[in-house]
């Protein structure tokens, strides 16, 4: 009896700590903002907003730093007043997230408004999201790609494909509904895989024409319908640069805006050093080659700006430390450097 009671004791216990975990209650608020209108709207109240004009993020320099500014919604208010068309301003927010402390955070895009008039008043600057998700902190890079790909959405997504009759946005923008046919529309993003090919002591980067000068990246493509991530990363490395994967494994994801909002799979994969010739797709990319470990390194020391050499020439430099390919060539020169010499 005594061992009953303690397992029961143990499994009550853990179920009371996962309750008031504070991840847990979060996660669970902002369902409720999303599935609760009128919950949605009394959080607009006393929430942040993050400010956008035509899909470009609003940000503030201060000294060599770049802060995104969340308004409270009297400060915003307050600033809207002038503009009589944005009376039903709140209408078009659409939640992003929440802090522990259960405040909410909030997108609104004021691409109707005048530009000029709004950077004097806030005292900043719309910047191109590309720009902005590598000078601004990690926590808010995360933030300004998912309400962006949130407000596109929303955008592109007025009226149901089936009736053509306009839908109707919930508070917190966690779906749209066709009144007349009653289809609810959700945000869906687009799966892509990022593969960085090794042959055991070398790996393999790519660049396309579209790229800035002397950028390498991994190869990425997206999914078809109907493959699993596996499937893809041997198409897609077959097709690009014509090599036969041999074995694969994950690594990580980020969700990624462009170029509408993607969720790329990070994976490394290997081929046969035997078999390791390139053949490139040059319809697909402009240049693919093997790097050997002290080329990696020292592009990671290189920017765009060091890469450029006096005789014009451009060293290969490689994506910075936010997007995902930066996390695939370190963790590639961790394990050569970890290989006994």
């Amino acid at each position: 009896m005594a061992a009953v009671y303690q397992a029961v004791h143990r499994r009550t216990t853990s179920l009371l700590c996962r309750l008031h975990s504070t991840y847990v209650r979060k996660m669970r608020y902002l369902n409720g903002l999303k599935e609760d209108d009128s919950l949605c709207r009394q959080a607009q109240g006393s929430g942040t907003f993050y400010l956008f004009h035509n899909l470009s993020p609003f940000l503030q320099k201060t000294g060599k730093k770049y802060l995104v500014p969340q308004l409270r919604a009297a400060e915003l208010k307050r600033i809207l007043e002038k503009f009589p068309e944005t009376e039903q301003w709140l209408e078009k927010s659409v939640l992003i997230g929440c802090s522990d402390e259960h405040i909410a955070h909030f997108a609104l895009d004021l691409g109707a408004l005048e530009k000029s008039v709004l950077e004097r008043d806030l005292q900043g600057s719309f910047t191109d999201l590309r720009k902005a998700l590598f000078v601004v902190d990690r926590k808010d890079s995360h933030l300004l790609a998912a309400a962006q790909s949130l407000l596109r959405w929303h955008d592109s997504h007025q009226y149901c494909s089936r009736t053509g009759q306009p839908t109707q946005k919930n508070a917190a923008g966690s779906k749209r509904v066709c009144q007349a046919s009653g289809i609810t529309y959700y945000p869906q993003m687009s799966p892509v895989i990022i593969t960085l090919v090794s042959d055991g002591s070398r790996c393999l980067l790519a660049r396309q024409p579209s790229f800035p000068q002397g950028m390498y990246t991994a190869l990425s493509g997206f999914c078809d319908i109907g493959e699993t991530v596996e499937e893809t990363v041997r198409r897609e490395v077959a097709e690009e640069v014509g090599l036969e994967v041999e074995s694969l494994r994950y690594s990580a994801s980020q969700h990624w805006p462009f170029p509408s909002s993607s969720l790329m799979i990070a994976c490394h994969a290997l081929v046969r050093a035997q078999q390791a010739e390139i053949s490139m797709d040059s319809l697909e990319l402009e240049e693919a080659r093997w790097f050997g470990l002290e080329e990696i390194l020292e592009g990671l020391k290189r920017d765009p700006r060091s890469s450029k050499q006096d005789d014009g020439s451009v060293l290969p430099w490689f994506p910075p430390k936010q997007a995902i390919a930066h996390q695939l060539i370190c963790e590639w020169v961790n394990q050569q450097s970890a290989q006994p010499a």
